[in-house]
């Protein structure tokens, strides 16, 4: 895998720009990668809803959820499928609008200064073997890409916005995406 860290792109994914983003308040400030978890409509995996959301195009008369939805402007950097494809919307030197209101170690607009990666998944339904390898591989090299990235700077959307979200969810395993990153680092 590999990161133009001129163009903030990832080479390998499939580029879907979104219009949600903008400039980081600080070009070198990404320091910390949140893990989010996305299905669209919930539960339901494959098809074109969670792009149509990232870029405004989510038809509400498609599902009923997507009437209360339609009208949000998020994104996320990247989201990993289910079959292991990423598809990234805003390159990694923007600002996603992935985390709301959230916090990390006392520092609030964790959008300033982090990179968010949706997995195609649910809280409760376990994730795929290849999701976490390519989570790994991604997080190994956006870390060598941006070295202000610790080691362990790495938390799902549930501990930066407690209360609020809940994901990536009991299903998401720590411990298995540790043992990835650990293969990498060997």
């Amino acid at each position: 895998m590999k990161i133009n860290t001129k163009t903030g792109l990832l080479e390998q994914a499939t580029q879907i720009p979104s219009a949600n983003c903008d400039a980081r308040p600080d070009e070198h400030s990404i320091r910390l990668i949140v893990v989010h978890n996305i299905s669209l409509p919930p539960g339901e995996f494959g098809g074109p809803y969670i792009s149509q959301l990232f870029t405004n195009q989510l038809d509400p008369a498609q599902h009923p959820y997507f009437a209360e939805i339609h009208q949000l402007r998020v994104s996320s950097h990247v989201l990993i499928r289910r079959d292991g494809e990423i598809i990234q919307y805003v390159p990694f030197d923007q600002r996603a609008w992935h985390a709301g209101v959230s916090s990390y170690c006392g520092e609030s607009r964790c959008n300033d200064f982090s990179i968010g990666i949706e997995l195609e998944g649910s809280d409760e339904i376990p994730y795929e073997p290849v999701q976490y390898q390519q989570l790994a591989s991604l997080i190994h090299e956006l870390q060598r890409c941006y070295p202000d990235i610790a080691k362990d700077a790495i938390t799902g959307h549930s501990d930066i916005a407690p209360g609020r979200k809940t994901d990536p969810g009991p299903a998401f395993m720590w411990s298995e995406l540790q043992q990835q990153l650990n293969k990498l680092q060997a």
